[in-house]
């Protein structure tokens, strides 16, 4: 794109997405292809030889992602826990330490516990929202602090650029996992993180229609260190996943306006419902990270949590709502409901990162906010 393009909106529909030469096409076309001709040995048309390699349709999403998010080179995977797997395998080796949150994702947490620690990786939890915290567990072979901002599922909130400064006296990167926020609402390559992870099967995709992952970094020379792990693993999507991922940025930005709207209305429903012990949301003024927030967020996501009075009660609500769909995942158009500890944080049960058993999860999506408020206020009564 020309440098003067700046705007978020802008770059989501036009970065890497020129249209086709050959026909005119204001879509890239879907590369359904797994081989290309070559001009004699050697002789590589426009760099495809094969689509575990790369495939224009990737391409274009890559080329996009990394523009959204301010970085130098974007790489899409299978799924997010692949993209996870992928900067892993490339960034450590047996021996070396990472810290996470200690409420990290429960895939994340699994696959630290059970594929990179018997690799030879260790790991500690921490409150990533207490700075000297952090610093006081970095070791001398910590070669990663892991962040999610907001977290899975408790919407912690962690100061980017403070733990990008922990990180980097250290000798250690700093990955964000921007999952929650989207490259719409938070930009961490910006305030100096040195990776960003995504499932673009959330809001980047937009419509729980495609499963998927994506790395961005901001160093070119990782992404080429990252891009020969992508080919030599081979978690890579299809072009047509590819495709469903770039069709759902251009409409990211419009997404996340109605999202965070929806969840603000919802968040305040929540603190005033009696059955309600608290809630989790970051654009509430008395959560612990609200300043944070507002200073490396534009708005507080879609995404809220509560807590009922008991385990029993937020089954019961979860059981109960007809609009909010009782479902894994997030980030889709329409709401889903979850109760993390049988669900999506199952993983975690019986571990330092085990989640409250009271929980709630809602992934607030764009419907008529008055139709969500109803359906949690009946779920509630």
């Amino acid at each position: 794109m020309d440098n003067d393009v700046q705007g978020f909106e802008t770059l989501a529909i036009h970065a890497g997405q020129e249209p086709d030469p050959t026909t005119g096409a204001v879509v890239p076309p879907i590369y359904q292809v797994s081989t290309y001709k070559q001009d004699g040995i050697g002789g590589l048309r426009g760099g495809y030889e094969y689509s575990r390699s790369a495939n224009p349709t990737r391409t274009a999403l890559e080329v996009c992602l990394a523009e959204i998010e301010a970085g130098a080179r974007g790489l899409a995977f299978a799924s997010g826990l692949a993209a996870e797997d992928a900067l892993l395998r490339t960034v450590c080796r047996p021996g070396d330490h990472v810290i996470i949150p200690d409420d990290a994702y429960g895939g994340t947490y699994r696959l630290f516990a059970k594929v990179a620690e018997p690799w030879g990786v260790s790991f500690d939890p921490a409150p990533l929202g207490d700075v000297a915290a952090v610093r006081a567990a970095v070791r001398p072979d910590t070669k990663v602090i892991w962040v999610e901002t907001p977290t899975n599922p408790l919407l912690a909130i962690s100061d980017i650029a403070a733990l990008a400064g922990v990180a980097h006296e250290a000798g250690a990167l700093l990955v964000v996992d921007n999952t929650f926020a989207s490259p719409y609402l938070q930009r961490p390559l910006t305030l100096g993180a040195d990776v960003v992870v995504h499932s673009t099967t959330k809001y980047v995709g937009g419509h729980s229609d495609v499963v998927g992952g994506a790395l961005v970094v901001a160093d070119a020379g990782l992404g080429e260190r990252l891009a020969f792990h992508q080919n030599a693993m081979g978690a890579v999507p299809g072009p047509f996943d590819c495709w469903l991922t770039l069709r759902g940025i251009r409409t990211l930005g419009v997404r996340m306006d109605r999202h965070c709207a929806n969840a603000e209305r919802v968040a305040e429903m929540l603190t005033r419902h009696p059955a309600v012990r608290s809630v989790l949301y970051p654009g509430l003024p008395d959560h612990p990270g609200h300043e944070v927030a507002a200073k490396q967020m534009k708005a507080f996501g879609g995404m809220v949590s509560f807590r009922m009075q008991s385990e029993e009660a937020a089954v019961r609500v979860c059981e109960r709502t007809k609009l909010f769909t009782l479902g894994e995942s997030l980030g889709g158009v329409e709401s889903l409901i979850e109760h993390p500890g049988r669900m999506t944080h199952a993983s975690a049960a019986g571990s330092p990162l085990e989640v409250p058993a009271d929980l709630v999860r809602l992934s607030v999506g764009i419907e008529d906010v008055e139709d969500l408020l109803r359906d949690l206020e009946l779920a509630l009564s």
